[in-house]
């Protein structure tokens, strides 16, 4: 056997290990054991079941191979991997109760061994979808075979997908230690640290990252972000600036755009604007289709909402065909969900169904989303009942909790929409984009959960790779209000003073902005 080292690049030949075929475990357990002392043994010594194991690993759609498969179970019960394999061919055969039932006869055994055990709880939570039950198998995964890397990892982005941050970095911090020489588990652990509050570590990662890929963009970026998420925003708009210099063409100098972000968040609009022109400068350089509909994000989300409006509409009234129209639908999209938030439901409704027309034969999500959200006020039921519509394929319902999620917030139907953003952001809902802490936050406090919303709104959110999206107007500069808000609310007078100012800076004349809270300040 030789073993490849991908991250170290190295290649080591071990000694070979010699025996009958009816000693196949015994021969592959010798050289298992140069490569790693902590070997278990193997889950069996029968030489059939491993043939039939090796052939599911190999090509689980082989003709016979679930008979097979049942006769192993039948000889070896406590053999896990045969009960995982043949609930996998019964998902292949669209028998779900069937993978249910040989995943709980696995689970029924009492002396499966506990690394098994937690692999086939793990089939068994992914089969269900049930994050929470995915989370208690990774754990269980982790006290059983504690050396293996791929399950601290596995952990940490299972916690961080959910919003469990001291969890995510201890089990990152966990998987560095095994594989220390691996810069993405330092990337990740730093984000990790970010958002659980710890900035020494995050920074110490950080450094351990740049160290070890000195040549990359992307640790730059990374530090910027962690700062940013701790509100060191001179020092984050720092990092991404002298980045986006250096690497003009990372991310489509998307560092531009942050450091921009960065110092819009200090509430000077100004000196924003004069970052995010250079964003525009690169773009055009590169002769981006996009940068018309960027310069029209950039205008609303730095509170010049009529400026934007009249933007977005020159560009898609000047649709043509090609990339042109592409961009056009999109702008559709967008100028309705400003529109809608802007009081004009109706107007919004016709701008909707223009951008679905263009987008013809097939509608893009965003144009979807739009059509949905500027339906006719209703009910929290009737707009519950609308999301089912929208996205009937329950496979789907992340999409569908996003948009009613969204209708909810916007309808002012609070109580109605915190358990789904909840439920969204506890089971690490992957259509949701980096201001659902906000939009979480925005339900506590209009259900006066003060300080589950103070927690929600400790860190700043960064921008995704994307850049600014159709959805980043809910959330900001929403976020200064309800720190407003909350602050008030816990007696922090300064604090307070000091959210509603960028907030009113940045707030333009959207009605959906301002709140009760908000009159008067």
């Amino acid at each position: 056997m030789t073993v490849e080292d991908e991250i170290a690049g190295t290649m080591t030949a071990l000694d070979p290990v010699t025996g009958p075929p009816s000693g196949i475990v015994s021969v592959a357990s010798g050289l298992a054991r140069q490569i790693s002392a902590h070997v278990s043994p193997f889950g069996t010594k029968n030489p059939a079941v491993v043939e039939t194991h090796v052939k599911a690993f190999e090509h689980l759609g082989s003709p016979g191979l679930a008979e097979e498969l049942e006769k192993a179970v039948a000889v070896e019960p406590d053999f896990g991997p045969s009960y995982r394999q043949l609930a996998q061919i019964k998902l292949q055969q669209r028998d779900l109760a069937g993978a249910e039932e040989i995943l709980g006869r696995g689970l029924a055994r009492g002396t499966i061994p506990d690394a098994e055990r937690a692999l086939i709880q793990l089939e068994d939570a992914n089969l269900r979808n049930d994050p929470g039950a995915r989370s208690a198998a990774l754990a269980a995964l982790s006290v059983a075979d504690p050396s293996n890397p791929e399950v601290w990892k596995d952990l940490g982005a299972t916690s961080m997908a959910t919003h469990r941050y001291p969890h995510a970095a201890e089990a990152y911090r966990k998987a560095a230690a095994i594989q220390p020489a691996d810069p993405n588990l330092w990337n990740q652990l730093s984000y990790a640290a970010a958002y659980a509050g710890d900035g020494a570590t995050a920074a110490n990662a950080v450094d351990r990252y740049r160290k070890m890929m000195p040549e990359s963009p992307d640790p730059a970026d990374s530090l910027g972000d962690i700062q940013l998420i701790a509100g060191h925003l001179p020092q984050a708009e720092e990092a991404y600036l002298q980045n986006a210099k250096k690497h003009p063409e990372f991310y489509a100098g998307l560092d531009f755009l942050k450091a921009a972000m960065a110092h819009l968040m200090t509430g000077d609009g100004a000196g924003a604007d004069a970052l995010a022109q250079q964003y525009f400068a690169n773009r055009e350089a590169a002769h981006d289709p996009l940068t018309g509909y960027r310069k029209a994000q950039w205008a609303w989300i730095s509170g010049r909402r009529k400026a934007a409006c009249q933007q977005m509409e020159q560009l898609v009234h000047a649709a043509g065909s090609g990339p042109e129209r592409a961009v056009a639908v999109h702008g559709y999209a967008e100028l309705a969900v400003w529109t809608l938030m802007l009081g004009n439901r109706e107007a919004a409704s016709e701008i909707a169904r223009q951008g679905s027309e263009l987008a013809k034969p097939a509608a893009t999500v965003q144009v979807a989303l739009a059509r949905f959200l500027t339906q006719p006020p209703a009910s929290a039921a009737e707009w519950q009942a609308r999301a089912k519509v929208l996205v009937p394929d329950p496979a789907q319902s992340a999409i569908g909790n996003m948009a009613l999620a969204d209708a909810l917030l916007i309808a002012k139907e609070y109580s109605a929409a915190l358990p789904v953003l909840r439920t969204m952001y506890d089971g690490g809902n992957p259509t949701a984009d980096e201001g659902l802490p906000v939009l979480l936050a925005w339900a506590n406090v209009e259900n006066g959960h003060i300080p589950e919303a103070a927690e929600l709104l400790r860190s700043n959110p960064p921008l995704p790779n994307t850049g600014l999206t159709w959805s980043t107007p809910l959330y900001f500069p929403r976020m200064f209000y309800l720190r407003a808000v909350v602050a008030e609310k816990q007696g922090k007078a300064d604090v307070a003073r000091e959210n509603w100012q960028i907030f009113h800076a940045l707030s333009g004349t959207d009605p959906l902005m301002w709140g009760e809270e908000a009159k008067g300040k």
